[in-house]
């Protein structure tokens, strides 16, 4: 082990009991916490496993069409998270997929990036090749990944400006880590620079495209959107998705403005992390609106303005239900989110300007005038209120955003490409 895989070892010891006292939050009854340890159970011998790690609930929907074409018959595909949320998305993917026939899938919690749990893991699950989504590197689990000789690549390799100062500032450690990857398939020409300024190979690097724009909404999907879009009725309906703290209280203070001129006027508000579904419950009853949960089922009526979606898996359903939609974590300095649920449902995309992780998908849709950009809640008012006038720039930012989508397909095929000529398949 390098000095500097051997400091920041020493340093996760240090947080110990931080990390821990995150891991209890995020859990679920279904995982034993031990698995955080890389204790899980030993492959049967002779099993094929494929290894996908995916961080969070993002990067598990944005990566469904890769874990769709890497789920086959008589292999094992092992979806690990980091996060609660994300690992209640994959087991129900998991769960789908093998009841289809594609194989076996499973999900298991990514261990701590401590060595000995590391080492557990890997050891243990013996895969026949790991594949990190995007920005994940743990050293510890990349030179587990290298003593055991499992290749690593890492897919929709995505490093923002942002992320890339703070890891420049431990570009010893980087390099090492990058030192264990055979292959990484950078979104964006941008991305590889910056991977290959933190130490990562040039001849061990391409650039494929962004998998979120292979996004493909399913018929059952559209089906629930229509549905309930048929209960929602001819009233104006927008929707604010992946919304965060701090954001709320401002789209609400939108839409109150939108309702002086459309009284009719819902939205549809998905807070982003299940925690907070309570209490932007109480944020809207404490202002006083007509609130339904759709959790439970409640009718939405005349006298609703609110329709709270604190359910898991349903935003791109949500969002089809909408007339327009508003991509959350960006009135606030999260980043964003996924710009293309929307815009691959043809309903207009709108947005705030903290666009950081997402600024390539931006740019795109920018250049296709695919996206309304709002510096705060009271601009988001006003273009929510000219829009619902105008029907004809609905459609067009909407089959504007649909045919960006389209026409920017192709990554997944070229990674799957990428993966055939590495050394991966042995």
């Amino acid at each position: 082990m390098g000095w500097p895989r051997w400091l920041y070892s020493a340093a996760l010891y240090g947080l110990a009991p931080l990390i821990w006292r995150w891991v209890w939050r995020e859990s679920l009854p279904t995982h034993p916490r031990r698995q955080r340890l890389g204790l899980i159970p030993s492959s049967p011998p002779g099993e094929r496993v494929t290894w996908l790690h995916c961080a969070s609930l993002g990067e598990v929907v944005a990566a469904r069409p890769l874990i769709e074409a890497l789920a086959r018959p008589g292999e094992h595909l092992v979806i690990t998270t980091m996060t609660a949320t994300g690992a209640q998305r994959a087991l129900t993917l998991a769960e789908q997929l093998t009841a289809a026939g594609q194989g076996t899938v499973t999900h298991a919690f990514l261990p701590l990036d401590f060595p000995g749990a590391a080492r557990r893991f890997v050891a243990r699950l013996r895969p026949a090749w790991a594949l990190f989504f995007e920005t994940e590197l743990w050293p510890n689990l990349l030179a587990a990944c290298r003593r055991h000789g499992v290749p690593v690549a890492v897919l929709n390799g995505r490093l923002s400006p942002r992320a890339f100062r703070g890891y420049r500032r431990l570009r010893p450690l980087m390099h090492e880590a990058l030192g264990c990857v055979d292959w990484l398939a950078a979104k964006s020409a941008a991305d590889a620079e910056r991977f290959r300024a933190l130490g990562m190979a040039a001849e061990r690097t391409s650039v494929v495209g962004s998998l979120k724009f292979d996004i493909r909404p399913d018929d059952a999907v559209l089906e629930a959107s229509r549905r309930l879009r048929t209960r929602l009725g001819e009233r104006p309906v927008w929707v604010a998705g992946s919304t965060h703290e701090g954001e709320d209280e401002q789209l609400l203070d939108a839409h109150a403005r939108l309702c002086r001129d459309y009284p009719q006027a819902l939205l549809i508000l998905v807070p982003r992390h299940p925690q907070r579904f309570d209490a932007v419950a109480e944020l809207c009853e404490r202002r006083g609106l007509g609130t339904a949960r759709r959790s439970r089922e409640e009718a939405v009526d005349g006298e609703t303005t609110v329709y709270l979606g604190d359910t898991l898996g349903e935003l791109m359903t949500l969002y089809g239900a909408g007339d327009l939609a508003f991509v959350g974590g960006s009135l606030v300095p999260v980043g964003g989110h996924n710009l293309l649920e929307p815009a691959a449902l043809g309903v207009p995309v709108l947005s705030g300007p903290a666009l950081a992780n997402f600024e390539d998908v931006a740019e795109v849709l920018r250049e296709a005038e695919a996206l309304v950009e709002v510096a705060d809640g009271a601009a988001l008012a006003e273009r929510l209120a000219a829009l619902f006038a105008d029907a004809a720039a609905r459609r067009r930012l909407g089959e504007a955003g649909r045919h960006v989508v389209a026409a920017n397909r192709g990554a997944l095929a070229r990674t799957l490409e990428g993966l055939s000529r590495q050394p991966f398949q042995g």
